[in-house]
């Protein structure tokens, strides 16, 4: 019975497309959500369904005539998608102001997908004194202001509620999360699409899914593989969950941008629910695209490991991330001070071939048998 579960997630993570048009197919309209955080709280009080926007594997073409080769492939493959027509019948996308390559995102949006609406979302990088969570709140009004032209309507009772169901999906995530730290039967490909789905599909039918996923794994598995935690902006290739499989490595946490970093804040409770979501994006931390000059990201990594009883770390380094890249020196020197392994694996979203990966990753299992 699991097994249909898990077939579920998959069929959701592997067909972003049909997710929208089953969506469409019902009168709904899409809202793409770029990379890494967007406010969906609001997209979805207002009627729209957020449909994350993270690219595909690809080889990216026609990109090229907007971005040089060496920025992000994320970035570049959610361009190529627009102009390829990949997320043809949605409304409008957000695009979050958190990196350099993403403030580029948008402007060329305008010009090679001129027939989805491109709605800015610009943070602060300091979010937390009070002038950064009213940077935060009027950038919120924009999004809503925009949303609006596209038929939505603005209501800060259904907001509260909206926040409501993502306060009850980060919270049935984060219970995925440690469960799954357990359970070394369900595998490196299995976990990612259990992650990857949340973006194309409803938070409510999310949430009933993964109710559904926890009632039915029973007892904790056997531990029989090697604990690691991964750490990264992207780890969905499924060549690389292959080779974590083929290797014998169990991920016991994440410190993923696009799987347990969404789902570590909630929406406060407070009778402004915009003044609530503006304070949780101040609250939020841990990221390699959130400021903190102190970098406790670093230590949350080493401490979690510890936690979860980790034999490594695998930085899964997305080719060209300026924000991770700068992260990896501290956490080398934090791993390295807690005597803990480290690997690095760079990864592109044109890769086809994953040998070199492989081998670092042999090379470290080997190291951690030993």
């Amino acid at each position: 019975m699991i097994q249909d579960t898990i077939r579920k997630f998959h069929e959701a993570a592997a067909s972003p497309r049909a997710q929208m048009e089953k969506y469409m197919a019902e009168g709904k309209k899409i809202v793409l959500t770029a990379p890494v955080y967007t406010p969906e709280e609001i997209i979805h009080s207002m009627g729209f369904v957020p449909m994350g926007a993270w690219g595909a594997d690809m080889e990216l073409n026609r990109a090229k005539e907007y971005f040089p080769a060496f920025l992000c492939s994320i970035v570049q493959s959610i361009l190529e998608l627009g102009i390829r027509g990949a997320y043809k019948g949605a409304s409008a996308i957000v695009i979050p102001s958190l990196c350099d390559t993403l403030k580029t995102l948008g402007e060329n949006w305008k010009y090679a997908v001129d027939d989805i609406k491109f709605i800015p979302m610009t943070y602060p990088q300091n979010r937390k004194p009070d002038y950064g969570i009213a940077f935060t709140k009027a950038g919120y009004e924009r999004v809503i202001r925009d949303l609006e032209e596209l038929g939505g309507k603005f209501d800060p009772e259904a907001l509260k509620e909206s926040n409501k169901v993502y306060n009850a999906h980060n919270a049935v995530m984060r219970r995925v999360d440690e469960a799954l730290a357990v359970h070394p039967e369900i595998t490196a490909a299995e976990r990612s699409d259990i992650f990857r789905s949340a973006f194309f599909m409803t938070k409510e039918e999310h949430t009933a899914l993964c109710e559904e996923f926890l009632a039915e794994l029973g007892e904790a598995g056997a531990d029989a593989k090697l604990g690691i935690v991964v750490s990264g902006i992207l780890t969905d290739a499924p060549q690389l969950n292959e080779i974590f499989d083929d290797m014998g490595m169990h991920i016991v946490a994440d410190d993923v941008a696009a799987q347990s970093r969404q789902y570590r804040t909630d929406v406060p409770e407070m009778d402004d629910p915009l003044q609530a979501l503006a304070v949780k994006f101040a609250n939020m931390d841990n990221c390699s695209v959130l400021y903190n000059v102190k970098k406790p990201r670093v230590q949350w990594i080493v401490d979690t490991a510890k936690a979860r009883g980790a034999k490594g770390v695998v930085v899964v380094m997305t080719k060209f991330c300026d924000p991770e890249e700068f992260d990896y020196v501290m956490i080398k020197k934090a791993c390295e001070a807690a005597d803990l392994p480290l690997a690095l694996v760079e990864v592109d979203r044109q890769m086809v071939h994953f040998e070199q990966v492989r081998t670092n990753l042999e090379t470290f299992r080997d190291m951690l048998t030993m």
